[in-house]
């Protein structure tokens, strides 16, 4: 729960429907389709607390390295506390890795020439300031993956004018805000039939609407494009919202009942496509020559990738280099023996290939 524990920046969000993301074994009660960081929290935590995981984790430990040898068949695993320094050294006999692959330690921000002579906040979504008031502020946020898309309406009514700034354009589909026909059948079902209910129809749903992309890329995009018309309204601009490449061949964005469309249709955001020149004291100056004001600018423009947690792995005294490595499965590495890890999919909700 990494993510849902440490982002805090305005309107976070997952962007996989909960009945998919959800665990398998305990159903997601709520009705919203994509729902907010601390609801999600509070959802691994009481799952936690009512099959009684927490007792059986160390907290405030960082593991630094995992070291296989041959001769005595086991791991020896390294950590130091991170609140005394000292350091802890387990021994086991096979090691299985959950720690995702997001570096938490840090965002990524690309260099961005004279980003440090602007007069306004540069804020990475990973390290969102606690109450930080950015009302009647001109925001820009740079970037167009699910952090931008999930920050842009988040800020709009607060922010006097929220511009997303993009080198090119992302597929935005909308997805219903509340699952009515869970809440429908809640009447007359059990809660955790109506959850598998739920999830065995978002995963057909995922899976058609993933191969339609593959096979009928065109009808697939023309259907997206038509719909974000229809939602932005005629004065809108649509090339922001046409990418240059086919549905699935990327990542596509989910907003929750257009959210997304309304703001700018409704003029509290606009989408700019270009390329940076220069941050200037006052804004960012384009290499179109145009120049957007700003009060604040929110680099979201991604996360550094991480295996392992960034811990150190070897194995009889030689580093592995996961790139050099063959992976069974998303599961299991070449020439590392009793060791796993949880990949889940790219292309659907992380913890259902995780299950």
């Amino acid at each position: 729960g990494g993510t849902w524990d440490l982002f805090r920046y305005p309107g976070i969000r997952s962007d996989s429907d909960m009945f998919t993301l959800g665990y398998n074994f305990r159903p997601w009660t709520d009705t919203k389709m994509l729902a907010d960081g601390p609801s999600i929290r509070r959802y691994i935590d009481d799952t936690a607390r009512e099959y009684d995981v927490k007792r059986r984790i160390q907290f405030g430990l960082k593991v630094i390295s995992q070291s296989w040898h041959s001769e005595k068949k086991h791991w020896i695993v390294k950590a130091i506390d991170e609140a005394t320094d000292e350091e802890h050294q387990f021994s086991t006999g096979f090691v299985f890795h959950c720690t995702g692959y997001y570096k938490y330690d840090s965002g990524y921000t690309p260099e961005i020439p004279g980003i440090n002579q602007f007069r306004g906040d540069v804020i990475h979504p990973q390290h969102w300031p606690e109450n930080y008031d950015y009302t009647g502020k001109r925001v820009v946020v740079i970037g167009s993956g699910a952090t931008a898309v999930t920050l842009v309406p988040a800020m709009a009514d607060k922010a006097d004018h929220v511009v997303m700034l993009q080198r090119s354009p992302t597929y935005v589909a909308t997805v219903p805000e509340q699952d009515l026909i869970s809440r429908n059948l809640r009447r007359i079902l059990p809660e955790m039939a109506v959850y598998r209910l739920a999830r065995t129809r978002n995963i057909l749903l995922q899976r058609a609407v993933y191969r339609l992309s593959l096979s009928k890329p065109k009808a697939m995009r023309r259907l997206l494009l038509a719909t974000a018309r229809r939602q932005l309204g005629p004065e809108v601009d649509m090339r922001h919202f046409q990418p240059h490449y086919n549905p699935w061949e990327e990542r596509m964005c989910a907003v929750p009942k257009g959210d997304l469309f309304k703001v700018i249709r409704e003029g509290q955001a606009s989408v700019v496509t270009g390329h940076i020149e220069a941050v200037t004291e006052t804004g960012i100056q384009l290499k179109s020559g145009a120049h957007i004001d700003a009060d604040v600018l929110i680099t979201a423009t991604g996360l550094d990738l991480q295996l392992f947690g960034g811990a150190r792995l070897e194995v009889d005294g030689r580093e592995v280099h996961v790139a050099d490595a063959l992976m069974y499965k998303g599961l299991m590495l070449e020439g590392v023996p009793n060791m796993a890890l949880v990949f889940g999919y790219t292309n659907a909700s992380w913890t259902l290939k995780a299950d």
